[in-house]
């Protein structure tokens, strides 16, 4: 569940710094000079003022997708995730690290398997996972990316290496919902759910390619 930040000063100085730019859009900018003017500064100063004001709200504003969450990290210190939509955030304080919630997919590199029956085969697969925890993705693992890519390699050729050539070729359901459920725990602390996973391809040395088509060969 992701943990909503608390609604900081940032906040109100960004809305009271975008009335100012509205205001300034609608009564134009010498009638808002001289409203101000009172404050006896020279125009140079006062446009100065302005355009540091407008560069302000520029660094402040965010707009974030449906699909995305931006982790905010204040000082250092983590706020929390937002999104989606338009939120202000202090330019310079605070550092903005953004989060795709979208199903990823990638494959999973060939991997060189010894089956419990001695059979060397290489198994290639593709595991789907998506971020549930935008502040765990982040401050959990370095790069959630390449550790779940690196997990469900290592869990791909250790659970196949715990069966036979036969069950890896004909049980593929049951081993894909095993491997679904391993990688899953292991990336759970990292706010990453697991899908499913699915073997794509199981290549057999040829030599046991050809026995096996000598074997079907002699049944008939």
């Amino acid at each position: 569940m992701q943990r909503r930040p608390r609604q900081g000063w940032a906040e109100i100085v960004g809305a009271l710094v975008f009335l100012l730019v509205l205001f300034g859009s609608v009564l134009g900018w010498e009638t808002l000079l001289k409203l101000i003017g009172g404050l006896a500064m020279p125009t140079t100063a006062l446009i100065i003022v302005l355009a540091i004001v407008v560069l302000f709200l520029l660094n402040a504003i965010k707009i974030v997708r449906e699909y995305e969450r931006v982790v905010i990290f204040r000082l250092g210190r983590l706020q929390g995730a937002k999104g989606p939509g338009l939120f202000f955030i202090i330019p310079i304080i605070d550092q903005v690290v953004k989060v795709d919630l979208r199903v990823v997919t990638f494959d999973v590199p060939p991997q060189e398997v010894i089956t419990r029956d001695n059979v060397t085969v290489n198994v290639n697969a593709i595991v789907f996972f998506r971020v549930m925890s935008p502040e765990a993705a982040i401050t959990e693992v370095e790069d959630y990316l390449q550790a779940t890519s690196q997990i469900s390699q290592t869990t791909l050729r250790s659970v196949l290496g715990q069966v036979e050539l036969d069950e890896l070729l004909a049980e593929r359901e049951k081993l894909n919902k095993q491997l679904q459920v391993i990688i899953d725990e292991q990336t759970d602390p990292w706010g990453i759910k697991v899908k499913a996973v699915e073997i794509k391809d199981v290549r057999i040395p040829q030599e046991m390619q050809r026995a096996i088509a000598r074997q079907a060969e002699a049944e008939r």
